[in-house]
């Protein structure tokens, strides 16, 4: 049936996953250390040019090591997680917003938010949907508002942030939930955190969608079943 085909290929994502992560931290781990030692034991002898190739490769082990967790998180949206508990969404987004603080004030972002209600939801969950939105409209956009809101839609709860950044062109905005999707946008993100996003949402039972025009801001649409 559809349902056992999913729940094998869910279950083979989790091997791959693992195995990969697993797999892949030895050599990274082997790759950061002895570009540590390069730096520590020969910085002296070595030219600026040198020093600089040792800084990418570096930066390209720590990019692939954020990779690698945010894959593993991707894989254990569904093993891992909780219960689903009454949860109000209003107090999650502020413990949220407080973990982000330094993000926050760092991008000269703002962040509004309407009183939200309480939904059934998986808590730490709906707390990590709400910073990647967050996060998201801060890789892309220059010290952006944002606002975070939400609706009752039939028997849905909506959840709405939305920026005042550069937008997402229409042709992106299918595959920006894709793994490793990031768009021609700027951003230092992996391009997962949309993809955790996709599926923190259908763990729940709901959908997330983009509404954005080229230069014309981003709204992130995601419900919950109420």
């Amino acid at each position: 049936s559809q349902m056992q085909q999913l729940a094998e290929s869910n279950e083979r994502l989790q091997q791959f996953a693992y195995i990969a992560s697993h797999d892949l931290q030895e050599p990274l781990r082997m790759v950061s250390s002895y570009m540590s030692l390069l730096e520590s034991e020969y910085r002296d002898e070595l030219d600026e040019e040198a020093k600089e190739y040792i800084d990418f490769a570096a930066d390209g082990a720590s990019r692939m090591q954020s990779m690698i967790d945010e894959l593993l998180e991707y894989s254990r949206v569904r093993t891992e997680g909780k219960e689903f508990t009454d949860t109000d969404a209003t107090d999650v987004l502020e413990d949220t917003l407080q973990d982000l603080e330094l993000r926050i004030d760092e991008s000269g972002a703002t962040v509004s938010y309407d009183e939200l209600p309480t939904v059934e939801a998986d808590r730490n969950q709906l707390g990590q949907l709400f910073q990647n939105l967050i996060e998201n409209a801060i890789d892309h956009a220059d010290g952006p508002a944002i606002e975070v809101s939400s609706e009752r839609r039939d028997d849905a709860v909506v959840f709405t942030v939305r920026d005042d950044g550069p937008g997402i062109p229409e042709s992106q905005q299918e595959s920006i939930f894709e793994l490793f999707k990031r768009g021609d946008r700027d951003g230092d993100g992996t391009g997962m955190g949309l993809a955790i996003c996709d599926r923190i949402v259908s763990r729940h039972g709901g959908d997330i969608w983009v509404e954005s025009s080229d230069g014309g801001g981003t709204t992130f649409h995601f419900s919950v079943p109420h």
